[in-house]
């Protein structure tokens, strides 16, 4: 995206049909986002009040914030620092990343399916981190030295709160731990590094089009505190007010697939500001790639039978990028129709 400051919005990013415009929401009262503390949820003896808390917000929400996660300040901090120093590099220094032709992972957009289709008023590095045998040799270990350091320790204390609440949630939903273990142990870890820069007509762009998250589970770093996540809930988009070193968490397709239905992933789209830059992180976690996506079996009985297919995870994943992103489609088509 330029640097310098534009007076009107290229034509290949106005979306004109947008169904509600980023800051024409409405004036009544909206719901208060939820927030859970991972410090009481992973006690030894954690409350059932608690876990059934866990239980409801993502059924009810999908999205929650998440304090005293126990990821340092520290490291946040500097993620943040290389994060915004990366993103100031020159043109040519990033062109170094930027996405191969029929690659998706690098710098660049994705879903993009046609020339006429509008664009998001982002740009976006995306890639996989874990396993390390699947990271692209231009991107992770190519970057700057202090870079590539801070997302290695990132990385690794993500995947640890990552199934640290996996493991919270089997627990709230009193399923067969092994079924969520065998998932997402040696599962596959991506992410998508976000940098949304001022917009002087916010209200006719999306910083990123509207949507659920085709992974089991997404942990976002809000990079710089400006807000710009939307969540839908109840027909409303509810706009998130970052808390000071949170994160914030939600349930993506796949543990929708895999809670058969009891939780939900719910669309949720980013805005832009006329003003200020905006960075985030988005962390995914999905099953190994060689395993499957299904309901998992201890959820399953005849009184609730499976509604969602089987597949194996690489061709779920073939299916969720050949198309344009467009809300839950493509988890309706994981259903099994009745």
């Amino acid at each position: 995206m330029a640097k310098e400051p534009m007076r009107r919005v290229p034509s290949r990013y106005v979306q004109s049909d947008l169904e509600d415009p980023p800051r024409k929401l409405t004036d009544s009262p909206l719901p208060e986002f939820p927030v859970m503390d991972m410090q009481k949820l992973s006690s030894p003896d954690v409350d059932d009040s608690e876990l059934e808390r866990l239980n409801q917000i993502c059924y009810d929400w999908g999205f929650f914030q998440l304090i005293n996660h126990g990821v340092p300040y520290s490291l946040m901090e500097k993620v943040q620092k290389e994060l915004q120093e990366f993103f100031n590099l020159s043109k040519e220094e990033k062109d170094k990343y930027r996405q191969p032709s029929g690659e998706i992972e690098g710098l660049g957009q994705l879903f993009i399916k046609s020339e006429d289709q509008k664009l998001d008023w982002a740009d976006m590095l995306y890639m996989v981190t874990l396993p390390a045998n699947l990271r692209k040799p231009y991107l992770l270990p190519e970057f700057p030295p202090l870079f590539r350091e801070a997302l290695e320790t990132y990385s690794a204390e993500l995947r640890t709160l990552a199934l640290r609440l996996l493991t919270c949630m089997a627990k709230a939903l009193k399923m067969d731990y092994n079924n969520m273990r065998a998932q997402f142990e040696e599962g596959k870890q991506e992410m998508r590094m976000n940098y949304y820069p001022p917009c002087p007509e916010p209200d006719r762009v999306m910083g990123l089009t509207a949507h659920s998250d085709a992974a089991g589970l997404t942990i976002l770093f809000q990079a710089n505190d400006v807000e710009g996540l939307q969540v839908k809930k109840d027909g409303r988009w509810v706009s998130v007010k970052p808390l000071p070193n949170a994160f914030i968490v939600n349930i993506g397709d796949i543990l929708e697939i895999m809670t058969n239905g009891k939780y939900r992933s719910i669309d949720h789209r980013g805005t832009v500001n006329p003003e200020k830059e905006r960075l985030s992180i988005a962390t995914f976690y999905s099953p190994r790639p060689d395993g499957e996506v299904g309901p998992a079996p201890s959820l399953i009985s005849p009184q609730t039978p499976a509604i969602f297919k089987r597949v194996m995870v690489n061709d779920y994943y073939n299916g969720y990028f050949s198309r344009k992103l467009d809300g839950k489609s493509y988890l309706d088509h994981m259903r099994i129709q009745a």
